[in-house]
């Protein structure tokens, strides 16, 4: 079973028997609104999940993450939503600052 822990929104718990998905398609099943300005194209980093543990529980960065790792844009300990794939395990997350919606109540 895989989960994913959003830290920031109350610790919500997000479950799933398929491993693979990309981690904002679990979210949106799950009826969370997250940001994803560029459409869920890897166009801009407005979906990226700040990973507090599990990293190794996610697929390896793509082609534009590592371009975004390159720019400065996502730090280690970031990764893009639309395209990292939890794979195995629980993830635990943060909506960044930058990316919070503002419809949307946030705990810390």
């Amino acid at each position: 079973m895989l989960k994913i822990v959003i830290q920031n929104l109350q610790r919500r718990e997000l479950s799933s028997s398929h491993a693979g998905g990309k981690v904002i398609d679990l979210i949106h099943q799950n009826g969370i609104d997250w940001m994803h300005a560029c459409g869920k194209k890897g166009r801009c980093t407005t979906c990226k999940i700040i990973v507090l543990s599990g990293m190794e529980n996610l697929s390896p960065l793509t082609e534009p993450e590592e371009i975004y790792r390159d720019l400065g844009k996502l730090k280690p300990n970031e990764r893009l939503s639309w395209q990292a794939k939890i794979m195995d395990g629980e993830l635990t997350v943060r909506v960044a600052e930058e990316n919070k919606l503002s419809h949307i109540h946030y705990s810390e």
